[in-house]
């Protein structure tokens, strides 16, 4: 059995509870694992308020270009010491922070390989956010850095530890939906001109990177296996210079050995539902929204009879959940579901997407 399989059999067996995936958690017999947020915008804020929620996370430290202001801010809100509030020049100095396990890496894509780096060499275990970074080849360099360091590392695919995510893949697994056909699945927003992920500098890429790797990174996860062939377009037909350093549109294609087919899209520059479809011999599963960060809803047939399963927990709870099951792998040296390796398979696809379309990436 492939790590693939057992994941897909605990998923099962998780689901098979009734219960949601934090409730599984052994106790810690330690103190909250505690968390450094490196880059305090938008996603940093939502994991602090998420950890703030939790019993085995904690922030304990801060890293911001903006110590005297931002990170005021947020040392006030969570009781951090002043001390504990680095810059991007001292982040080194956190090798001696005690109170520092591990590390969030919120920051933009082309940042992640360093500051990964930069933790592992602190001693520090590391939770980045995806895409993992702008190439395989930082991927590459992260992956080595840690495992070099003896530190663990966990890519922030939130959506693996969502209670409605895993009663899909269970009833997958149970065959009332026969067997796996093919998949389509979408991701759509509309990015004001200025945003960072605008640029390819610190985006690495465009609406693929950002909001295609959710379609992606389910397809591959729920299919236990890697995609080999790709199809790919791109496109912009926004002419205001929005998008002048990266994509606006894209769709593609893939085929797995066993015959399973995908199709797939995202933009920046649309409106339209983020939502994955599984079709089987005998049933189907449409999950919509799919990647939102809560309300997720699953329905569909399966086993003769109709599913509708409105999902539970609101924001920050996936994020609260995906907190504390690094903090267990921590506490308990366990392996991470998502480890850097599964970041690793989403840039090799990503890349051959982009190579599929004639764009292909650094």
């Amino acid at each position: 059995m492939d790590r693939r399989e057992f994941a897909k059999l605990s998923a099962f067996a998780l689901a098979w509870t009734g219960l949601p995936s934090y409730a599984q958690i052994p106790a810690l017999s330690h103190n909250p694992v505690g968390y450094a947020a490196i880059g305090l915008g938008s996603i940093s804020d939502i994991f602090m308020r998420a950890c703030a929620q939790s019993q085995t996370a904690k922030v304990t430290a801060l890293v911001t270009g903006h110590p005297d202001t931002k990170g005021a801010k947020y040392a006030a809100m969570y009781g951090i010491p002043k001390t504990s509030i680095y810059t991007y020049e001292t982040f080194d100095r956190i090798l001696d922070n005690k109170d520092v396990d591990a590390v969030y890496v919120g920051l933009p894509n082309s940042m992640h390989c360093e500051y990964t780096v930069r933790a592992a060499q602190a001693a520090k275990h590391v939770l980045c956010e995806k895409p993992m970074a702008v190439s395989s080849r930082e991927c590459r360099q992260m992956i080595d850095a840690c495992r070099q360091a003896r530190v663990k590392l966990m890519i922030g695919y939130r959506v693996h530890y969502d209670p409605t995510w895993l009663q899909a893949i269970q009833i997958l697994a149970s065959g009332e939906i026969g067997q796996l056909q093919s998949f389509q699945g979408g991701f759509f927003a509309q990015l004001p001109a200025g945003a960072w992920r605008l640029t390819r500098k610190l985006g690495g890429g465009g609406a693929l990177m950002d909001l295609g790797i959710y379609p992606l990174n389910a397809i591959r996860h729920i299919a236990a296996e890697e995609p080999t062939d790709f199809t790919a377009v791109l496109a912009t037909r926004d002419r205001g210079g929005r998008f002048s350093e990266v994509e606006q549109s894209m769709e593609w294609t893939m085929k797995f050995p066993s015959g399973i087919v995908a199709s797939c899209g995202c933009s920046y520059g649309q409106r339209g539902p983020s939502f994955l479809t599984l079709n089987g011999e005998k049933g189907y599963l449409v999950m919509e929204p799919a990647f939102n960060y809560d309300g997720v809803h699953l329905r569909g047939e399966a086993g003769g009879r109709p599913i509708d399963q409105p999902g539970a927990g609101k924001l920050p709870f996936q994020f609260t959940l995906e907190a504390e099951h690094f903090a267990s792998c921590i506490r308990n040296n366990t392996q991470p579901e998502s480890p850097g390796e599964e970041g690793l398979k989403d840039m090799l696809a990503i890349e051959a997407i982009y190579k599929a379309a004639g764009a292909p990436i650094a």
